[in-house]
């Protein structure tokens, strides 16, 4: 959890030091262009006031004249630098005293001789300054330009004041920032170390451990599934236990009699021929009853593991019908059930493991008729719809209650009745059905009746 954590909080920081960076570079870039545009601004008023003082009052007189008598009235408007520049570009009076020889090539200079206002941003005389020149007219011609320089050191001193107080805001709102973005982290890494704990006890064993759920959220989820897996396991682990019990229950009943039998034959008193028919006949039975719930077994067990494959070949689907009926018919005779089976003339022949088939029906058809009291009535019909074969089997027997129905096809499930048996022949039941890409479908009421169906896809899975 400290790399989540420290994750966590690394990226909390990384996105906080660059928006907080952004912030900054704009909010003192703005400061800037600020500071910048008030100068000008300040600068450009003073100039216009100088140009339109030369238009009005002075401007009947030549630029020179002008720079030799009248030169005071320009650098009184001004605390900046006062350069007069004639129509040529040459510097003709500086309140500095500082005349460079020729053509001043500057782009303020020119586009004042061009009719509008210069702007400038350089070094000058090696320092940072602003220059603002503005045309001077006389009778609306240009005869020179107006230049007011102005350093822009104490401008720049109050921009880099005012960064700084900007950057400690900056740093300690990235502090600050730190910190609740390590309290953020924490409401995650809690919540996941409590979850990590709970799940740490059950991988020990201790099912009856449970993640406390603090927040509707991913985490709150998982806490959820845990839980939810937790109880399956218990669920799960309750079933197998007591499908053990059954089942050893169920082996130990034929072995007892095999074994009761098999002691009493070795008796000398007990071997006569009529004694020993009967009790090899009911060796021979109960052996019979342990290979086949054995064998079950292994079905089971080769299902669950994925080692089964369909054996598929052409069958007709009438021949397979009739099979079952013929296959059952004198069970239902001895029991006193009504046995029907009903299947169209134009059954189609398709290819599938027809040994599986017949096991998924006979052990579907073994439960009704071991459900169905004497007097009672089994049916099994089969039909098409579109492309699949709709089988049902229909009993009147003493039905599921509702609360066992959604579990009867869980594997290990064995239901309340006496008359259950092991708890897999539905789980087979259902893996033949998935083996084969169909539909296991089980409604019931208690004292009713159940009903039982089975799609299967004709085309896609068996269709020849």
């Amino acid at each position: 959890m400290k790399g989540i954590r420290a994750r966590l909080t690394a990226n909390f920081m990384i996105v906080i030091i660059i928006t907080v960076t952004i912030l900054e570079v704009l909010l003192i870039y703005t400061v800037r262009q600020n500071y910048y545009g008030s100068l000008e601004g300040s600068l450009t008023n003073q100039i216009k006031i100088s140009a339109d003082l030369y238009a009005k009052y002075f401007s009947d007189t030549s630029l020179q004249e002008n720079v030799l008598y009248n030169v005071d009235a320009f650098w009184n408007q001004s605390n900046a630098e006062v350069e007069i520049v004639d129509k040529d570009g040459s510097i003709v009076m500086d309140s500095l005293g500082e005349i460079p020889p020729g053509n001043v090539a500057i782009n303020d200079i020119k586009d004042a001789l061009n009719g509008e206002t210069g702007k400038w941003i350089g070094r000058l005389n090696g320092q940072k300054v602003m220059a603002v020149a503005y045309p001077l007219k006389a009778n609306n011609e240009i005869v020179g330009a107006i230049r007011f320089i102005t350093s822009l050191s104490a401008v720049d001193k109050d921009i880099q004041d005012t960064a700084y107080i900007f950057v400690s805001i900056g740093l300690a709102v990235v502090f600050i920032a730190g910190l609740i973005s390590v309290f953020l982290a924490n409401t995650i890494i809690v919540p996941l170390q409590e979850v990590t704990e709970a799940a740490q006890e059950m991988a020990a064993g201790n099912f009856q451990a449970r993640s406390k759920k603090t927040h509707e959220d991913e985490i709150g989820k998982l806490s959820d599934t845990l839980n939810y897996m937790a109880d399956e396991i218990v669920k799960k682990e309750q079933l197998k236990n007591d499908f053990i019990s059954s089942v050893s229950h169920e082996l130990r009943t034929p072995l007892t009699s095999i074994m009761g039998w098999a002691i009493t034959l070795q008796n000398e008193q007990f071997q006569q021929k009529e004694m020993l028919e009967d009790g090899l006949g009911i060796i021979a039975k109960e052996s019979e009853r342990l290979t086949l719930m054995v064998e079950e077994l292994l079905d089971f067990s080769k299902f669950v593991s994925g080692r089964v494959n369909l054996q598929k070949a052409e069958i007709n689907l009438a021949s397979l019908m009739e099979h079952i009926q013929k296959q059952l018919t004198p069970r239902a005779v001895r029991e006193k059930i009504n046995f029907t089976v009903q299947y169209p003339e134009d059954s189609p022949n398709f290819f599938t493991d027809a040994n599986r088939l017949k096991q998924l029906f006979i052990n579907i058809l073994d439960n009704a008729f071991n459900f169905t009291a004497a007097g009672g009535r089994v049916s099994f019909n089969v039909e098409m719809q579109n492309e699949k074969l709709l089988f049902t089997i229909l009993d009147t027997g003493c039905g599921i209650a509702n609360d066992e129905l959604p579990m009867i096809k869980d594997k290990f499930y064995k239901g309340k009745s006496s008359r259950s048996k092991n708890g897999i022949g539905l789980s087979i039941c259902e893996e033949i059905v998935n083996l084969m890409g169909g539909k296991l479908e089980i409604a019931s009421e208690l004292n009713q009746g159940t009903k039982v169906l089975v799609t299967l896809p004709i085309r896609e899975s068996f269709y020849a």
